[in-house]
């Protein structure tokens, strides 16, 4: 049960701390995963 907590308390600081790179960095979410700016 305690592998579950630590799983889920590292994935939520995880996405803060990308929310916080993204935001710091000036790109938004949707410019990120936009399928127009994907280079195939």
């Amino acid at each position: 049960m305690k592998s579950v907590v630590i799983g889920s308390v590292v994935a939520i600081l995880i996405a803060v701390l990308s929310a916080v790179i993204l935001s710091f960095y000036g790109i938004s979410s949707a410019d990120l995963f936009s399928t127009s700016n994907v280079r195939l």
